[in-house]
């Protein structure tokens, strides 16, 4: 049972029979008796609700018995954040940068890079003086050198775990937010990089991009004809392998190298011959680097949907490679070890997470690097390439297959990293140069003195914790009052200090307290009673107030709470007794004007207004549990409770008795004596109370008002019969043969007056027709006779001379408009010409025209539609039958970014709705072909409601076409904008 519940039923049962002005000590210690019930502890498991005796289950547990000294902080061991011997450093995720991470621990290991990079001159010497350091300036590199010296340098030495790479990732320019193409880094990288590293004298600097990951291969096409060869050489950073319809990695080799027939209309022209002959065509490799990186091709382009989408097919590869059987001139060497493994886990060519597989030079055994996290692959763990994919269902995995010793299969590896055999050893002597070691030194220190700070920081924790464990168990044995003095304390309070994580606050009892300053009756189910003993010592190490005595208990609320339970046990009866009064009829003038919507809510106001005066005692003067009242809360409650008030509904206005009497009803004096006691405050209406007399004029005057408004609805409705029905109406593009001269009134104009004509009552008199709006500020026409038979049609009303007559008389017209016809020429028939008074004004009329077009062209949410058109018909698909789009920014508009809904036209819909890829629509409108990617509609002429023409290409079967229309139709723009990009 609820502690309120409780109160009412059994703590409050003696107010039943005891008046307010009787209530003595003794009837409030019986108040607050109910909660004082004993709490056996041991008994209770968990905190008996509402019962301030018992201090079982408000947090103690935590501190009894034996505790472990590291439940007293949150902090980790600063030693778990430092490298351990033997290991290597990973690098921190800045959110989407898994695939620069994996890339830079590849570059890394690769030992000629890194010497080479640590040959490349520094701004460092700047940065030094004298002896050391500038101690007070951090080291900011300036290239992209200088960044990936630095981070080598700290790769290699640092104490720490891992390591931020923001400062390169913020040098190149890439958005720490956004999953890019791990492939297309890496070449753009290496571009990068080589174009930097061009600039430096030493060439063992200068050529190691070049020396490292530069091959060189011919395309070679020989003519069927007369065996003449053509070469084009290219050199190269990364094979690039497809993998669709392949399981080994040598296949994929193959298929990069096979021949290609070059017949039909894809002959090739011999300049031998000097025409187009047969031809073959085929990769000659030439040249291999030291490190050889085959891309896996997993991510291709969809046609159906237009998007990428990655390829799941496992392929198997071996850790020795021999690709001297490729090589065009064979006897060197070219035996190739594997040395990494690029791997990208996940379904999906936009998300996922990449991880490297990757070999120490020196030591010769396999790591993964996954970020942070740097694990040794050895026994089971050494299975290169193998990473589960994310998000994806174990049963809609293919099975791997058998793989042989010295082979390894993956359905996730994009990059394969190959190393020359060579049988001179890797040296083993890569050594940091002196200013990158002194900056390393210097970024030791300040970690050594974090990991001293944060040791210090727990060993303060557990001192702080054993001195609150002490605390607890000497005080929660003194908790318990039992006979003694004692005291309420707040239950939240208690909470919070038992609890670890929090500081403990000086005690705040003021939620407690009444209006009256006093502890609250219906407070104490959030309130703990407990010794004075225990109180003295919380007060003095903790502070706060206001301590609650015994004394603390409220009269004044024991009182009001007796007075409003007796006027709640009261309402039931006064309730029976009122309805039987309602029964009986009113004689002579003793009766009251009551609401008929008051009498029907009375008892649940008089209920709400009880809960009320009862909710009172928690606040007053604008004081609520100890907390101030917000102003617009307060007006919006006086709001609520004005719109609550007894008898109200009746009330006019004014104040005064409304003067409708179906809203209220008469009831006996005895009636209106029960309903006072409840609420003394309402309105009070006898029956010979008059109603309100200046409602009385205004009903007057309204009446009088819609009678006037009939009448003259009246007389025009009859005077201008045709014009309130439409019917007959003059038409411009049809001249009327019975006269010369129509007027012209502004359509704005009719539709107005049909409405007073309709409904008088409701709609004010129509005084004048204001013509003005027709014309141009130089009092000329504004539309030409052509335009006024069509487009203009909707703005103007034609009136006969008649009616014209009519409308002076009714309504204040303030420019006369016409238009007249004349017969011109001797000749039969003769020429008929149409002239308007007053004339046409060319400038205004241009100006509007170009206004016309400009809001046209600029609109938000309108439709477009779309037909494509199949075999010359136009055929509207019903999936998407047009397309809502937003159009040109306004001037005003382009400074402020648009909400969310309100973009510009993206015509991959029309993609999804036609099936058709962006490069294979060919869109046009009025025979105009829409090709501008960068124009808006209001350009391009598309108005809302216009028909847009698609004619899609038709698919390419031929799937090295296919590659060639993706990297001239779909380039990859991810790293736009990049540093990547700027050399």
């Amino acid at each position: 049972m609820a502690p309120r519940l409780q109160l009412e039923k059994a703590a409050w049962r003696w107010a039943e029979t005891v008046r307010p002005e009787e209530v003595s000590q003794e009837h409030i210690e019986t108040a607050y008796r109910i909660w004082l019930e004993p709490c056996i502890r041991g008994v209770c498991r968990r905190n008996c609700k509402g019962n301030p005796n018992c201090l079982v289950g408000i947090g103690e547990h935590i501190w009894l018995g034996e505790i472990d000294e590291n439940s007293f902080h949150n902090i980790d061991d600063p030693n778990c954040e430092r490298r351990k011997k033997n290991s290597f450093v990973g690098l921190t995720n800045l959110g989407a940068t898994c695939y620069v991470n994996t890339f830079l621990q590849v570059w890394f290991l690769n030992l000629e890079l890194r010497q080479a990079l640590y040959l490349c001159p520094s701004t460092c010497s700047d940065y030094v003086l004298g002896d050391g350091i500038q101690e007070e300036k951090d080291y900011e590199p300036q290239t992209i050198c200088e960044h990936l010296q630095y981070l080598f340098a700290l790769l290699q030495n640092s104490n720490r775990r891992y390591i931020d790479p923001s400062g390169f990732v913020k040098a190149l320019g890439l958005d720490t937010g956004q999953q890019q193409d791990a492939q297309e880094f890496s070449k753009l990288f290496m571009s990068l990089l080589e174009d930097t590293l061009s600039k430096q004298k030493n060439p063992d600097v200068r050529n190691i991009v070049q020396q490292q990951f530069c091959g060189e291969y011919a395309y070679v096409t020989v003519c069927n004809q007369c065996g003449r060869e053509s070469k084009l050489l290219s050199k190269f950073y990364e094979l690039e392998l497809n993998i669709q319809g392949h399981k080994q990695l040598t296949d994929c080799i193959s298929e990069f190298l096979k021949e290609e027939k070059l017949e039909g209309d894809n002959r090739y022209f011999c300049e031998n011959c000097q025409s187009k002959q047969n031809a073959t065509r085929k990769i000659r490799l030439l040249s291999l680097p030291c490190t050889l990186n085959l891309q896996l091709m997993r991510f291709v382009f969809d046609r159906q949907t237009g998007h990428k989408k990655k390829l799941n097919t496992y392929i198997g590869f071996s850790e020795i490679l021999d690709m001297e059987p490729y090589v065009e001139h064979k006897g060197g060497s070219y035996v190739y070890e594997l040395s990494a493994v690029l791997i990208h886990r996940g379904v999906s060519a936009y998300s996922g997470h990449y991880i490297a597989h990757v070999k120490d030079p020196q030591s010769g055994e396999w790591y993964k690097f996954n970020d942070e996290d740097i694990e040794k692959m050895e026994g089971k763990k050494l299975q290169l390439g193998i990473e589960e994919d994310l998000a994806e269902p174990s049963k809609s995995q293919t099975r791997k297959p058998k793989c042989g010793k010295g082979t390894h299969c993956s359905r996730n590896a994009y990059m394969l990293v190959y190393r020359l055999q060579t049988q001179e050893k890797p040296n083993t002597t890569v050594q940091v140069p002196a200013f990158l070691q002194e900056l390393v030194d210097r970024d030791n220190s300040k970690f050594e003195e974090w990991c001293i700070e944060m040791a210090e920081m727990r060993k303060q924790s557990v001192d702080k914790g054993k001195a609150k464990h002490e605390e607890v168990k000497e005080l929660y044995q003194r908790l318990p009052a039992g006979a003694e003095p004692y005291e309420f304390v707040s239950l939240e309070w208690l909470q919070k200090w038992l609890d670890e994580s929090t500081p403990t606050k000086p005690i705040d009892n003021h939620a407690c307290l009444c209006s009256h300053d006093k502890l609250h009756p219906d407070k104490i189910s959030i309130m703990k009673r407990i010794s004075e003993y225990a109180a003295d010592i919380f007060y003095s190490r903790y502070g706060g107030g206001p301590r609650l005595t015994v004394k603390a208990l409220c009269k004044e609320c024991v009182v009001e709470r007796c007075r409003v339970l007796r006027l709640k046990n009261q309402l039931n009866e006064d309730y029976k007794t009122v309805n039987n009064l309602l029964k009986a009829a009113v004689k002579g003038n003793d009766g009251f004007w009551v609401g008929k919507s008051s009498l029907r809510s009375w008892r649940q106001l008089a209920l709400e207004q009880l809960d009320e005066q009862d909710g009172d005692a928690e606040q007053s003067n604008g004081k609520m549990n100890g907390s101030t009242l917000n102003k617009d809360e307060s007006k919006e409650e006086r709001k609520e409770e004005e719109e609550l008030n007894f008898n109200e509904d009746i009330l006019c206005p004014h104040g005064e008795l409304c003067i409708s009497e179906n809203e209220r009803r008469l009831v006996s004096k005895e009636a209106w004596s029960k309903l006072q006691q409840y609420f003394p405050k309402a309105p009070e209406f006898p029956s010979y109370k008059e109603c309100c007399s200046q409602c009385k004029i205004l009903e007057r005057e309204g009446e009088e008002n819609e009678a006037l408004h009939k009448m003259i609805a009246n007389e025009q409705k009859t005077s201008l019969p045709n014009l309130f029905q439409d019917k007959n109406r003059p038409c411009l593009s049809n001249w009327p043969e019975d006269t010369d001269v129509l007027y012209i009134v502004s359509q704005f104009f009719v539709e107005e007056w049909r409405k007073f004509v309709r409904k008088p009552t409701r709609c004010s008199p129509v005084s004048s027709v204001g013509n003005s709006a027709l014309l141009c500020p130089h009092g000329g026409l504004m539309f030409t006779f052509a335009s006024m038979t069509k487009e203009d049609s909707k703005l103007i009303a034609l009136i006969w001379p008649s009616e014209w007559q009519m409308i002076q008389k009714l309504f204040v017209v303030d420019h006369v408009i016409k238009i007249m016809r004349i017969e011109v020429g001797d000749v039969n028939p003769s020429e008929t010409q149409y002239i308007s008074e007053p004339k046409l004004c060319p400038e205004c009329r241009e100006g509007l025209l170009c206004q016309q077009q400009r809001d046209l062209r600029e609109y938000t949410q309108a439709t477009i539609y779309v037909h494509k058109v199949v075999d010359n018909k136009k055929v509207m698909k019903d999936s998407a039958p047009e397309l809502n789009v937003s159009s040109s920014e306004t001037e005003e508009d382009k400074e402020e970014a648009k909400p969310d809904g309100e973009k510009d036209p993206d015509f991959n819909q029309i993609m999804h709705a036609f099936s058709v890829a962006p490069f294979d629509q060919n869109l046009s409108i009025d025979g105009k072909i829409l090709s501008d990617d960068c124009a808006t509609l209001g350009t391009l002429g598309v108005i809302p409601e216009s028909v847009i023409l698609l004619k899609a290409d038709e698919p390419i079967a031929d799937y090295a076409a296919m590659d060639d229309v993706m990297q001239v139709c779909m380039p990859e723009e991810g790293f736009k904008g990049t540093g990547l990009l700027g050399h």
